[in-house]
């Protein structure tokens, strides 16, 4: 018993380099650890990234007038959360998410209104009292661009197979909420887009030829 007893003592006082680390074969072998550390952070970046834009919403839609731009919040919102929950879940645990990556389909035509018209300069707000459409559109805009940037450059540097695709796939989604709300802004006047004129843009467009075909090379 006193042999036993000293044993145990030794063990304790002896830890193998794994416990010395605070690391073991079982913690080795969870899938929630195959992360590197500069991923955690963009994860982090992205997640509160995310938490950010939906919150953020919440207060935008407080203020908008149009039934149009409420229901894009309303639909972008709702996405956007499904979304947040299939990062988090293979983000928690490093395996397929429960609910795998959606597709985002906008409601918008893809029709652009080109040219531009004249109107009043723009100027900082001076209370939340002259919040408009136009300007909450606006805010919605910068941030679904901003997360889109974010989420790519992210996906690029991430170990984690499995976070690694939720990311990369979630990229595309973000781009179609820009599009659609730049179309929503455009048919209203808030977004416009200047053309230049035929001769100059038929210069631009034939700036390039194709190149042949090198062998062995698949066509894309």
């Amino acid at each position: 018993m006193l042999n036993q007893h000293n044993q145990q003592n030794q063990t304790n006082m002896n830890p193998t380099p794994q416990q010395g680390t605070g690391m073991n074969n079982q913690t080795m072998n969870q899938p929630n650890k195959n992360h590197g550390g500069h991923e955690l952070f963009d994860a982090h970046e992205v997640i509160a990234g995310i938490i950010s834009m939906l919150d953020q919403y919440q207060m935008y839609n407080q203020h908008i007038q149009d039934p149009e731009l409420k229901e894009i919040v309303k639909r972008q919102s709702a996405f956007v959360t499904t979304m947040y929950n299939t990062i988090v879940g293979s983000f928690s645990t490093g395996r397929d998410p429960q609910v795998p990556t959606q597709q985002y389909k906008m409601t918008q035509t893809n029709d652009t209104v080109y040219g531009i018209k004249p109107g009043q300069p723009k100027k900082p707000n001076q209370s939340v009292n002259e919040l408009s459409d136009k300007g909450l559109s606006a805010y919605m805009l910068g941030q679904t661009k901003s997360l889109a940037t974010l989420l790519a450059m992210t996906a690029l540097e991430m170990t984690n197979p499995v976070l690694r695709r939720v990311v990369a796939d979630s990229v595309p989604n973000f781009i179609e909420m820009s599009y659609e709300i730049f179309l929503y802004q455009n048919k209203h006047g808030y977004y416009q887009v200047p053309q230049l004129n035929d001769q100059d843009m038929a210069q631009m467009l034939q700036s390039y030829t194709t190149a042949p075909q090198q062998p062995g090379n698949m066509p894309h």
